[in-house]
């Protein structure tokens, strides 16, 4: 049994991590998170109560992140400003989050000597050409194209100077686009699943070519599990599961899925710097630490998907409406 520190679990990502963590294991788990708009308290309901407890707050408030680590065996650092588009508009979060918040975390981790894995993005190594045959790996260089994916670069090499420069326990994984339940509908694939739903058409950047490299979220939750038990301090690993689909396509399986025409979507002007393609080779995770992502059949874990927004309209209603508005803003 483990005591974890989950930052950002009201999130995405971070709160089918910890669904995960505590279905799977014996740990106990405290969430930190400030509840911006990306992150619900409705997306850790259920949960045990004598194994979790949520504390609402900033992972730049010092005093609150030095007793919160303070008490805990291993932090899990997923807290951060994640939306390309809203990275373009305003970046200022972006640096106060993913710079200041990440090195409040890793100095009291340091002063209190605790294992600290940092979950990162693989839009830190930039984009892919659509037609080159090669895939990020852990020694790809840096090469981050908007707010969003510098800060988070710069966040990964904070963490990298602390183990060098003070011994920090701790670990990094970047990460391929993650679907899954309990995403935000300003995201890709709940955009289009809801923009469905209320009978709308799906809205496609540009001609749809841009591939990114799919994974359900809990694979990713798995894959950060095996890091933390059995990770070595100072590494990079890169989490994937080989689903490399461009959105056209993805957009299409949605369609599919919920008994639509395929050619039923609109086309909308792309994004500034829209990133061509991600790859993530994911070798070293499975080799070395013996990894495998259960989701193997991207179509069906997003038939699955598309059940979970049919089922959970009440989690996702109050975000629909405004979200819309900011992108109708936008042209989008």
């Amino acid at each position: 049994m483990r005591r974890l520190l989950v930052t950002g679990g009201a999130g995405f990502i971070g709160s089918n991590f910890v669904h995960y963590v505590l279905g799977h294991t014996d740990h106990h788990v405290i969430v930190l998170d400030k509840l911006t708009y990306a992150g619900n308290l409705e997306s850790l309901k259920g949960l045990p109560s004598q194994r979790f407890r949520f504390v609402m707050g900033d992972i730049t408030d010092t005093s609150l992140v030095d007793e919160l680590v303070g008490s805990v065996d291993a932090v899990v650092h997923y807290a951060a400003e994640s939306h390309n588009d809203n990275s373009l508009q305003d970046p200022r979060p972006f640096l106060d989050t993913n710079i200041i918040g990440t090195y409040t975390l890793i100095e009291a981790a340091r002063r209190h000597g605790k294992r600290f894995h940092h979950i990162s993005t693989d839009e830190v190594y930039g984009d892919l050409e659509l037609d080159d045959p090669e895939r990020f790996t852990e020694s790809t260089p840096y090469n981050p194209s908007s707010p969003y994916s510098s800060t988070k670069a710069g966040s990964d090499l904070l963490v990298r100077a602390w183990v060098r420069s003070f011994g920090l326990e701790a670990t990094i994984s970047n990460c391929s686009n993650n679907y899954g339940p309990y995403q935000h509908v300003e995201k890709f694939i709940p955009r289009q699943i809801t923009n469905v739903i209320d009978g709308v058409r799906p809205k496609l950047y540009g001609k749809g070519e841009n591939v990114r490299d799919w994974i359900h979220a809990d694979d990713h939750s798995s894959a950060v599990l095996t890091i933390l038990d059995k990770g070595s301090t100072g590494e990079t690993y890169l989490i994937g599961a080989d689903g490399e689909k461009d959105n056209k396509s993805v957009v299409e399986l949605i369609l599919k899925a919920m008994g639509q025409p395929v050619d039923a979507y609109d086309h909308v002007i792309d994004r500034p710097g829209h990133d061509l393609r991600y790859a993530i080779d994911s070798t070293k995770l499975r080799t070395e630490l013996g990894w495998e992502p259960q989701y193997r059949d991207f179509e069906a874990g997003l038939e699955a998907t598309v059940q979970w927004y049919r089922e959970n309209e009440s989690w996702w209603r109050p975000q629909k409406a405004q979200t819309e508005a900011k992108y109708k803003e936008q042209g989008q």
